[in-house]
């Protein structure tokens, strides 16, 4: 079954191409059925190469989708035209009132700064549920009634942590930059259904949690991590808010890319791990997450959104489990 996304938006002809069943609003309102409601908060630099990773990745499942993308009023993007965020873009005030049955929260190029330092965190934590004491009740009030299940990612997971339960971030020593193998600690967990015992993320962070900080949260489990990695995947206990501490999102290319980047920026940045063939950079990457990437989203989507979400999005509120 397709998703439904904008009239024109650039990952339709991506992804057509590709022969992934895309549907435009026009197409989707002949349909007398209701579309599973996400929202994207796309804090990536890369704003239309996310989009089409994470739409690419939203398409394999057999339900509509209905998806919006959201920017942060309080911070321009510099890599994308005002034109792009405008048509396909739209703020916390336009949506604040809607209720949704997912929401998808990126990483951001940010994460070396202390979260208070970043300009746009006030208007995110207002979003993510979270913010000062003063504001708290009247936000938990919003994500509530309106967001039923969350997937967090690379950044936007360490800052839901920290801002949900005060679980620190920490520096590492030099970038974890490539293709890490994981470990399932929890096996009979339908987010990672169908997985291998053994998986691979891409991984491209400065910072880490501490397992020791996430086990002293009787709401949390880590449900996947690696000893080069450290921890990988959290969720609640009550399975509907996911923090996911790599990319499984990310394209072939993309770690190729980052490290190009950094190269003509001068950075001392290693080559990925466990990325190019022999370390040879003239060497295509091997392209061994996609499958699990795929498996893992068509899970999140079926099981942690699709089973639980109520059809009417209005009695959202009347679920009692529900937690951040």
């Amino acid at each position: 079954m397709p998703i439904k996304i904008p009239n024109n938006l650039p990952a339709v002809d991506i992804l057509a191409k590709e022969n992934i069943f895309v549907m435009d609003e026009n197409r989707a309102l002949s349909q007398d059925i209701r579309p599973l409601k996400f929202i994207i908060i796309n804090l990536m630099p890369t704003k239309i190469e996310t989009e089409t990773q994470l739409l690419r990745l939203l398409s394999n499942t057999p339900l509509q989708m209905e998806i919006t993308f959201l920017k942060m009023t309080s911070y321009m993007s510099k890599n994308v035209s005002e034109e792009h965020m405008s048509n396909f873009y739209k703020t916390f005030n336009d949506i604040k009132d809607e209720k949704f049955d997912g929401l998808i929260i990126t990483g951001a190029p940010v994460e070396t700064l202390e979260f208070e330092k970043v300009d746009y965190w006030k208007e995110l934590t207002e979003i993510l549920e979270v913010i000062y004491w003063k504001e708290l009740a009247e936000v938990m009030e919003w994500s509530k009634t309106h967001v039923y299940s969350t997937m967090c990612i690379c950044w936007g997971a360490q800052a839901a942590l920290y801002y949900h339960y005060g679980i620190k971030k920490y520096p590492l020593k030099e970038k974890l930059f490539g293709i890490y193998p994981l470990k399932i600690d929890i096996c009979h967990t339908m987010l990672l259904r169908g997985f291998d015992e053994v998986f691979n993320m891409p991984q491209s962070r400065h910072t880490e949690v501490l397992a020791e900080d996430i086990e002293k949260i009787s709401d949390l489990e880590i449900i996947a991590n690696s000893k080069e990695a450290g921890v990988s995947i959290v969720r609640t206990q009550d399975k509907r808010n996911i923090f996911i501490m790599g990319h499984l999102e990310y394209d072939r290319m993309t770690l190729a890319k980052e490290y190009e980047r950094d190269i003509k920026l001068g950075k001392d940045i290693k080559i990925p791990f466990n990325y190019y063939p022999n370390d040879d950079v003239n060497k295509e990457p091997l392209f061994v997450w996609r499958a699990h990437a795929n498996l893992l989203f068509s899970n999140w989507v079926n099981h942690h959104v699709y089973q639980g979400t109520p059809y009417d999005l209005t009695k959202l509120e009347e679920i009692s489990n529900f937690q951040i």
